[in-house]
């Protein structure tokens, strides 16, 4: 956090926050080719200014919340293209700190109010840039998911954010291996699933997820991010009244991912007209995911504001 402004979570319990949108749609916008199984991760090492300036354009449009460009940083797979620990360590702390960056820029610039950072820890499958994000199941043990999240969970924490984002995760099992790789950072935690009606990707039933995360106190909030607005708009008061937390909710523009061609397909559905319900039910950090542009989020912000 970017001045002296209460913590993340006394800020939630305020009202609601607006969260950015998709960082990889800005980026492209701006004419980066993120066709690597890196994704945005690879431009950390390559064109951080690029990741600075995403992030501003967000805070600039009334985002609160900025989610770092670590969805896709791995360990794993920074090396696979050669580059060592130590230095996929700095990269991942780097995520943070342009985050950072961005919000002292858009307060020099005149934006008000706290700027929070979260610090982004995407699931096994981002990783392997194969589509197994939206569907869970990898054939791994908890015990194995927690020894994948731990390390890098530390680093990310060690850098200090204001907010762990567990986001995207597809199923309940990874969701349990998570919950235990935060426990004792000193950095609280968001838990948001990615969903298919009323279940996770992975077919478990929400509610059963949801409840995972309902005695978890390092989880400041839970819900549901890069899905469908129909399916967020059935989640979110299910999320509030399982765990009797605060809701997170950024669904996709309400385009679908096809996987095999690595394009969207079909037209948007995100507009603010679910704001206020979406608020009504429990939501406190609202913003969108794929597809979801700074002009949307400046919506978001204009419609919690009034």
């Amino acid at each position: 956090m970017t001045g002296t402004f209460p913590p993340l979570a006394e800020a939630l319990a305020a009202g609601p926050l607006t969260l950015d949108g998709g960082l990889s749609n800005e980026l492209e916008a701006a004419g980066h080719d993120l066709s690597d199984a890196l994704w945005s991760a690879r431009l950390l090492a390559e064109e951080p200014e690029a990741l600075t300036l995403a992030h501003l354009a967000y805070y600039e449009a009334g985002a609160q919340v900025a989610i770092t460009s670590s969805y896709q940083a791995t360990f794993e797979g920074f090396a696979r293209r050669g580059i060592g620990t130590t230095e996929a360590a700095g990269l991942l702390g780097r995520s943070v700190e342009l985050a950072r960056e961005a919000a002292r820029r858009a307060q020099a610039g005149g934006v008000d109010g706290p700027l929070y950072v979260a610090a982004s820890a995407g699931p096994y499958g981002a990783m392997l840039a194969d589509g197994s994000e939206y569907r869970g199941r990898y054939g791994l043990s908890v015990d194995a998911l927690e020894r994948f999240h731990r390390p890098r969970l530390e680093v990310l924490a060690a850098a200090r954010p204001d907010v762990l984002a567990l986001e995207t995760v597809p199923d309940a099992d990874e969701a349990r291996a998570l919950l235990r790789a935060v426990r004792g950072l000193g950095i609280p935690a968001y838990l948001s699933y990615s969903v298919a009606g009323g279940t996770t990707r992975a077919g478990q039933p929400l509610e059963e997820a949801f409840a995972l995360a309902a005695d978890a106190d390092e989880v400041i909030a839970v819900g549901v991010n890069c899905c469908a607005p129909e399916d967020a708009d059935r989640a979110v008061a299910l999320a509030a009244r399982v765990t009797g937390k605060p809701v997170v909710v950024y669904p996709n523009s309400g385009e679908s991912w096809d996987a095999e061609a690595r394009a969207w397909c079909g037209s948007p559905a995100f507009g603010t007209a679910r704001v206020a319900d979406w608020a009504a039910a429990g939501a406190r950090l609202i913003g969108g995911c794929c597809r979801v542009g700074p002009d949307a989020i400046a919506a978001v912000a204009h419609a919690l504001r009034h």
